[in-house]
């Protein structure tokens, strides 16, 4: 007798994991999206037709870059753009990092947050990866934002090819780390509304040191090559 004749249900079938959501209704902030990489982030949303809301902790500085991206992008202090979004991308810089959640907990609370951050050192030989305490600089927001749901994604990509306005697709794979499919899949799908770009699952937040490493190595290969090197994952 089978399983099935003994009554059970039948197996589900796994799901494609290109099944994604649609995202195109959400609206996006950025909190440091004054800096290079928040501002190259805000402005291909944009023009890729999202609702996106740049934050800083100035609103008056917010408000004048969101002038400038144009496309629709607003500009507000920093937890006015967490209050009014619904996922929350952190772009802010590493040294900043932790006081600024810590001040956005509350706003935070319940978002789905996307953290970029690259936790990194120079010195005459270089950029070098830095190692926090809880592992990663997403690990870090995952324990000061008890109440979100943390993601990291958008470690990779370069603010010069975000901000160049004559450049139509740009030709990189997001890896996307998290702990929840439906986080994870969302956050893909908001990599994929840029065109040439698509979302890659990469494992759980207990993975995010090495990928947010990684961006040293792409430091390095963009200076000896002249280059703004993005990643590619084949065969998938």
């Amino acid at each position: 007798m089978t399983t099935n004749d003994a009554g059970s249900a039948p197996k589900p079938p796994a799901k494609d994991p290109w099944d994604l959501p649609d995202v195109s209704g959400l609206t996006v902030g950025v909190l440091g999206g004054t800096g290079p990489q928040g501002r190259g982030l805000a402005y291909r949303f944009a023009r890729a037709g999202q609702k996106v809301v740049i934050g800083s902790r100035a609103a008056d500085r917010a408000e004048a870059a969101a002038a400038e991206l144009g496309h629709g992008v607003e500009g507000a202090d920093n937890a006015e753009c967490a209050r009014r979004s619904d996922i929350v991308i952190v772009a802010v810089p590493w040294d900043g990092h932790a006081k600024t959640l810590e001040s956005l907990r509350e706003e935070l609370a319940g978002k789905l947050v996307v953290d970029c951050v690259n936790p990194l050192g120079f010195d005459k030989k270089g950029a070098y990866a830095l190692k926090p305490e809880e592992g990663s600089a997403a690990e870090q927001a995952a324990a000061l934002l008890p109440g979100s749901r943390v993601t990291a994604a958008f470690h990779h990509l370069s603010a010069v090819l975000l901000q160049d306005e004559t450049i139509e697709e740009i030709d990189t794979d997001v890896l996307v780390l998290g702990e929840a499919r439906a986080d994870t899949d969302t956050v893909q799908a908001l990599a994929g509304r840029i065109p040439g770009m698509r979302g890659i699952f990469a494992g759980r937040l207990r993975n995010a040191h090495q990928v947010e490493s990684l961006v040293a190595n792409l430091i390095s290969v963009n200076r000896r090559y002249k280059a703004h090197a993005g990643l590619r994952t084949t065969d998938v």
